[in-house]
């Protein structure tokens, strides 16, 4: 069985049609039919059906499919570490992420690592915490950078940093110059807060629950970045981590107001890989950079 099958019937796969994997492969679609047919062979059993609606998966399929992503991302990483042993400074390194730090801590880290090893490539996904976590476990990950995320053991934890949530008003707001708000007074103040999917929105929910508040935000959205627009344009009052929107505080235009400490919001920042699996030479180096950048942004706070 060549490994090029493999690649072809991932692809097929992954885009459900034989014309467009043919195309995203740039070959022909009877060169991925015929290698699928030699896959078929292999195993002594038929791995699609097709139709005029396009292909779908047999039992055996679906088995083979569970299996040849993680074989191709474990092949490709063997790749890596064979390059490494070259002494080559090169590769990629895949990274999921969550939560409202990402642009302001993990945009800022990749780019001062680029500088230094300008030979390797990034991929950086968006994604739940979750997610991230069970990319990593599947190997379609080098790492994952997350806030809330979920105990899963699977996953190793490297390196764990304090995020703590501050009450983000415009600088014009009544209360921006506080040292402190309480959670009541939150409640009463016009709110735009993530939608219930967010860790942060459910731990949020669950404090206001636990105070015997209710609260109606008039604003609920699936983008941090529309959350810092609409404080900025004193529509209404957020909650963030305070190095999410550093670059608006120090340019005077948002203020961060602790909440009041008996109703502190608090969770992790996260760095996490797969236990059982060999780093490359650019993500080992990766994640030492980023722990490092990490605790001098969270301590200079």
């Amino acid at each position: 069985m060549q490994i090029r099958a493999l690649m072809y019937f991932d692809e097929l796969v992954r885009t459900k049609s034989m014309r467009q994997a043919a195309e995203n492969l740039g070959v022909a679609p009877t060169a991925v039919s015929r290698q699928i047919e030699n896959l078929e062979e292999h195993f002594g059993a038929a791995l699609v059906e097709r139709s005029t609606r396009g292909v779908t998966l047999t039992a055996a399929g679906e088995l083979l499919a569970a299996r040849a992503g993680r074989t191709l991302r474990e092949l490709e990483h063997v790749q890596q570490l064979i390059e490494d042993l070259k002494g080559i400074a090169r590769g990629k390194v895949t990274i999921y992420a969550n939560g409202a730090i990402v642009t302001s801590l993990l945009a800022p880290a990749l780019s001062q690592f680029s500088n230094s090893y300008p030979n390797i490539r990034f991929e950086v996904m968006i994604t739940s915490a979750r997610q991230a976590i069970e990319a990593v476990n599947a190997a379609q990950a080098d790492m994952a950078l997350t806030l809330f995320a979920p105990p899963m053991s699977e996953a190793k934890v490297v390196t764990r940093f304090e995020i703590a949530y501050d009450v983000i008003v415009s600088a014009r707001h009544a209360a921006a110059g506080r040292k402190e708000i309480t959670l009541r007074e939150l409640a009463r103040d016009t709110l735009a807060l993530p939608e219930k999917s967010f860790g942060f929105r459910q731990s949020f929910d669950a404090l206001i629950e636990r105070q015997g508040l209710t609260i109606d935000p008039v604003f609920t959205v699936s983008s941090l970045e529309m959350l810092k627009e609409l404080v900025l344009s004193d529509s209404a009052v957020t909650l963030l981590p305070a190095l999410a929107v550093r670059r608006e505080i120090e340019a005077g235009q948002l203020a961060a107001i602790p909440l009041s400490s008996e109703t502190s919001i608090r969770t992790h920042a996260e760095l996490s890989i797969a236990p059982d699996r060999q780093l490359s030479f650019a993500a080992s180096k990766l994640i030492g950079f980023i722990e490092n950048f990490m605790r001098t942004k969270l301590k200079s706070r």
